[in-house]
C-alpha cells in the first residue's frame, strides 16, 4: 500500500517531486531470510501531519562528487571531494576556500578516491581530523585505502598529514573501496569498508574488506574490547563486525549504538544494527557471484539478518544519520538516508528494539551521497551526479 502526500511548496521547488509513505521489505535479525517480504503498515493520518515541513537550500555549488562532510567546533565544516582529491573548508559566515592538502600518492579510480572526512573529538585543542581515501602503495601498480590523521592550520588554508592509521584496507579496480568513518559512543573510530569485489574478503578475518572496523582514533591500534583481540593477524585485532558487500553509511543511534547502511547486489540493499563479532552472511564465492543473498544463513556458525532490506530492486543507500530534535516531528529518532540509485532521501523508522516500523521519502530529485546532522540540527546532504553540477544542501524542518 502506498499513501501519497503533497511536499511542501520549497521542496518540491528545490528536489520536482512528491513525498510518500512507502512500505519497505524487512527482516528480523538472526533469523532465517523469509519467504515473504514484510510490509509496512499504512502511515496514519495524524502521523503524516506530524511530519515537518522541509525547506531545502543550497548552500555550495559547482562541487563534483563532495562524498562526506564534517562539522567543526565554531560552526564551520570541512568537506571532500571524491575525484578532485580535494577538501574545502566552509566557514560559519559562508565563506568558502580550498584547503591546500598534499596528494601526491593518493589514488583515485571507479568509486575510491578521496572519500569520507571527520573532525577528531579534540579538534578544538589540536586541530586534527581524519580521512579514508585511496593511496598508492610500494608494490608496483599497488594501491590500497587507508585512514589517515592530519592537522588543519590556524587559517584553515592546508592541512598536513600526521600518519596514516589504518593501511591495507583491499583495492582493485576502485569498485567497493567503502569508506565510511565514524564515531562510536565509547570514542572509538569506526570504519566501514568494501570488499573490494573480491569474493573472499567478507568472510576472511585476515582482510579488512566487507568490514566494519573499530581502532583507536590516534594510532589505529585494535580497540581494547574488539572480539579477536587476542588474534595473531594485525587486522582480525581491528575487525569489530564482518561479512560486508560495501558499507556506505555508519549512524550511531544515540543509546543503541552503531548501524550501518550499504549496498546490495542487485537487490537487498541493508541496514544493519552492528553487534560486537557478528558476521552479516555476505560470502559472494567462488569468484564474485553476486547471485547469492545478502546474507547467506547457510554459512557455518551464526549469522545476523538486516533490520532493513530494499528488497528489488536495489536504491543505493549511502550516507546516514539519526534525526534529533523535537522540530523533526515524527521523523525525530529516525533514520535518515541518502540514496543514490533511486535517488531520494529516505527516512526509516524503527522501534527503539530495532524492528522496522515504515519508512518515508519526503525529498526526490538528486542522487544523493552523504548526510549529516548539523550543530544547528538541521540535514546536510551532499548530491553525487559529477560534472561540477554537485551541491551541499541544507534541508530545515519546520513543525506544522
Amino acid at each position: 500500500m502506498r499513501i501519497s502526500r503533497s511536499l511542501p511548496v520549497v521542496a518540491a521547488l528545490a528536489l520536482g517531486l512528491a513525498a510518500s509513505a512507502v512500505p519497505s521489505a524487512a527482516a528480523p535479525a538472526e533469523a532465517p531470510e523469509p519467504r515473504e517480504v514484510a510490509v509496512a503498515e499504512p502511515v496514519a493520518s495524524d502521523a503524516l501531519r506530524q511530519t515537518p515541513r522541509l525547506e531545502v537550500r543550497t548552500i555550495k555549488a559547482g562541487l563534483d562528487i563532495p562524498w562526506d562532510l564534517t562539522f567543526l567546533p565554531g560552526g564551520g565544516m570541512l568537506y571532500t571531494q571524491r575525484d578532485r582529491l580535494a577538501i574545502r573548508y566552509r566557514g560559519p559566515e559562508g565563506a568558502d576556500r580550498p584547503v591546500r592538502i598534499q596528494t601526491q600518492g593518493m589514488w583515485v579510480s571507479g568509486e575510491t578516491g578521496l572519500m569520507s572526512i571527520l573532525a577528531a573529538r579534540d579538534f578544538r585543542q589540536t586541530r586534527q581530523f581524519f580521512t579514508c581515501h585511496g593511496a598508492n602503495t610500494s608494490t608496483p601498480g599497488g594501491h590500497d585505502v587507508r585512514v589517515v590523521l592530519w592537522r588543519l592550520a590556524g587559517n584553515f588554508t592546508r592541512a598536513t598529514r600526521v600518519e596514516p592509521i589504518v593501511t591495507g584496507l583491499p583495492a582493485t579496480s576502485g569498485r567497493h573501496g567503502g569508506c565510511r568513518l565514524r564515531f562510536g559512543p565509547e570514542g572509538a573510530l569506526y570504519v566501514g569498508t568494501g570488499d573490494a569485489a573480491v569474493g573472499r574478503n567478507p568472510q576472511s578475518l585476515t582482510s579488512g574488506g566487507g568490514k566494519v572496523l573499530r581502532v583507536k582514533p590516534k594510532s589505529g591500534k585494535p580497540w581494547k574490547g574488539n572480539p579477536f583481540i587476542g588474534a595473531d593477524s594485525a587486522i582480525k585485532r581491528k575487525i569489530y563486525t564482518y561479512g560486508h558487500r560495501n558499507v556506505q553509511g555508519l549512524a550511531l543511534r544515540p543509546g543503541g549504538g552503531m548501524w550501518s547502511v550499504e549496498h546490495g547486489s542487485y537487490r537487498d540493499d541493508e541496514a544493519n544494527r552492528l553487534v560486537k563479532g557478528g558476521n552479516y552472511g555476505w560470502n559472494p564465492v567462488p569468484g564474485y557471484d553476486e547471485s547469492v543473498p545478502m546474507t547467506d544463513f547457510s554459512l557455518p556458525g551464526k549469522q545476523i539478518g538486516a533490520r532493513w532490506k530494499s528488497g528489488d530492486p536495489t536504491i543505493a543507500p549511502s550516507g546516514s544519520v539519526w534525526l534529533r530534535g523535537k522540530k523533526w516531528g515524527v521523523w525525530q529518532g529516525c533514520l535518515a538516508v541518502g540514496v543514490l540509485g533511486d535517488s531520494h532521501l529516505r527516512i526509516l523508522e524503527f522501534t527503539p528494539a530495532g524492528t522496522f516500523v515504515r519508512s518515508w521519502v519526503p525529498l526526490d530529485g538528486p542522487r544523493l551521497r552523504s548526510a549529516v546532522l548539523g550543530p544547528d540540527g538541521n540535514l546536510y546532504l551532499t548530491t553525487s551526479n559529477g560534472g561540477g553540477s554537485d551541491r551541499i544542501l541544507e534541508v530545515i524542518p519546520h513543525r506544522r
